[in-house]
């Protein structure tokens, strides 16, 4: 198995000298993670053409994250480690995120915020044991997520009729 400084064509030492520590590597590299979700999810809140349609778009793409980049392991990582409250840009990403969620109109600010903690909860759930869990109990692999994604869709609806 290639190491990433491997990858990158550099030595161990060059990575730990630029980055000062593993653990400010990996509080590196969950920032650019978050940074690159809200960048997808501020994207996708301004293609989107109706609230449903940017609600699922968002929702599958926290998913993706989670479920494929291996952000599920890396959070898990950083919070027993201590290392997540390291994460500055973290809560300036979430408020962009909720404002513009509050934007789709269906929701406002608590509701938005709301909807952001249950969502990357069940993300991150999802990511770490979802398709082990599903597995174990003889079901296919995205059912989880399929489970996990109605729950938030019926959530928002739920709230936004309030």
């Amino acid at each position: 198995m290639m190491i990433p400084a491997q990858a990158a064509g550099v030595a161990n030492a060059s990575v730990i000298h630029h980055f000062g520590s593993i653990d400010d590597l990996h509080a590196a590299l969950m920032d650019r993670m978050v940074q690159q979700l809200i960048a997808s999810v501020l994207a996708i809140g301004d293609d989107a053409s109706d609230r449903m349609m940017k609600h699922e778009a968002v929702v599958a793409a926290l998913f993706d994250v989670f479920e494929t980049r291996g952000a599920a392991r890396l959070a898990a990582w950083l919070e027993l480690s201590g290392e997540w409250r390291r994460l500055t840009h973290v809560r300036e990403a979430v408020q962009q995120v909720v404002i513009k969620r509050a934007t789709f109109g269906d929701l406002n600010t608590t509701a938005a915020q709301d909807l952001v903690l249950i969502s990357v909860t069940l993300a991150m759930g999802a990511g770490l044991f979802g398709t082990a869990l599903a597995e174990l109990i003889g079901q296919e692999p995205g059912r989880t997520r399929k489970l996990a994604t109605e729950a938030l869709l019926a959530y928002t609806i739920a709230r936004g009729n309030r």
